[in-house]
This record gives structure tokens, sequence and C-alpha cells, in this order.
């Protein structure tokens, strides 16, 4: 990565969370979202702690995995919109760049912010204490992995009116993986097992996603451009 480049991606990203501060409703609808749904099934199950510690797993992957997915649209479509993404990719800046700041950008104002109230649901649901590295662990990696696969789809469906149907009927099938190996590091954390072996499955996708997804989501932003 060379110094201009890392420069452009500095300059993009504090962009990104200047306009993101500007607008708080972006950063508190997937939360609020979030907060419902795994307020919903507690009081809509029976209160016995033993039966909220068996659902949590699934509860809170599927809650976060949800809330991520609700502000994937608003990636690229309100600078597609208004000009400003054509005028970024002909200032110079490398494509590759400007999806890698857009989307660290995304991960910190809905993903990391999931990741921080976690602790307040696990509560809630009997998660036990001692259970919550693993858990952190698993939702940090799987939302910044559910953030770069959203860039891809993001990058393909921002030139269609109603993209956001198309969005989740591609990145939903793609996180699968996500929500079986971060609900299971969460379940073994719970159990007192070594949630070792789910969690290094998780590093490996988010590290391949990592590399992989701003090639590709570049790659579908400039069909679109063109």
């Amino acid at each position: 990565m060379t110094v201009g480049m890392l420069r452009g991606i500095t300059v993009v990203l504090r962009r990104e969370l200047t306009l993101s501060l500007r607008r708080p409703d972006q950063i508190l609808q997937p939360l609020v979202f979030f907060l419902i749904v795994t307020t919903l099934f507690p009081l809509s199950l029976s209160p016995e702690p033993r039966l909220l510690r068996q659902l949590a797993p699934g509860v809170l992957w599927v809650a976060a995995l949800l809330a991520s997915l609700l502000s994937l649209d608003g990636l690229f479509r309100g600078d597609a919109d208004d000009g400003t993404l054509e005028q970024l990719a002909l200032s110079g800046q490398s494509l590759n760049a400007i999806v890698v700041a857009k989307t660290v950008a995304h991960w910190l104002v809905s993903g990391a912010c999931l990741v921080l109230v976690s602790p307040l649901v696990a509560l809630a649901l009997g998660i036990p204490i001692e259970a919550f590295g693993p858990m952190l662990s698993s939702l940090a990696m799987g939302t910044l992995t559910l953030s770069w696969l959203g860039a891809i789809g993001a990058g393909l469906t921002v030139g269609l009116k109603r993209g956001n149907v198309l969005l989740s009927l591609i990145v939903l099938p793609l996180s699968m993986p996500l929500l079986i190996f971060g609900a299971s590091a969460t379940d073994r954390a719970i159990s007192g097992l070594a949630a070792a072996g789910p969690l290094y499955l998780l590093a490996a996708v988010c590290v391949l996603t990592t590399t992989l997804a701003p090639f590709a989501a570049a790659a579908a932003l400039r069909i679109t451009l063109e």
C-alpha cells in the first residue's frame, strides 16, 4: 500500500465518519433494531435462565446480522446518487482505497457499535461473564466480515432503484458461515468449552474477505460507473 493510497483512505474515512456523526439516525437505527429484537425474545419466551442461555447464541447472532444489513444499502448509494462517488473516482484515487475507507467507516458506525452494546444484551439473555471474550471476538470478526460482503453486494446493486432487496439476497446466503461459526463459538463459551476452533474458522473467513472484498467491490463499482 503506497503512501498516497494510505492518505486517500484516511481522508475518505474521516469524511465518512464526519457525515455519520451529522446523521445519528444511521448509528441509532441498527442499534435500536438490535436491542428491540434481542429484548423481545426473553419477553416472548419463558424467563427461565437455562432456556434463555440455550437460545442466546442464535438470538444474538441473528439479531446482529439483520441489524448490520439495515445500513448496507446506503454504503455507496448516497454518494452515487449525488455524484460524489463519480467525483471520487475521477480524483485519481484508487477505487480500492475508496472501498476500504467506506467499508471500515461503515463497520465503525454499525458493527463496532453492536459489539459495544452486546454485553448488555448478553446479560439480559443470561450469558455468563466468562463467555464475553469469545462472544465479543466472534461478533467483531463477524460484523467486519459482513461489512466486506455488504460492500460487494452494495457495489453490484448501487445502480438499481430497489437494490436493497437484491442486496439482502446476495449477502444473506454468504453470511451463513458467519452465523454458524459465530453462534458455535458463543455456545461453546457459554457451555465452558474451548471456543478456539470456531473462532479460528471465523478469523480465516474474516481475513479472506478483508483481502479479496475490496477488489471485488471496486470491480463492481467500476462497472456501475462505466
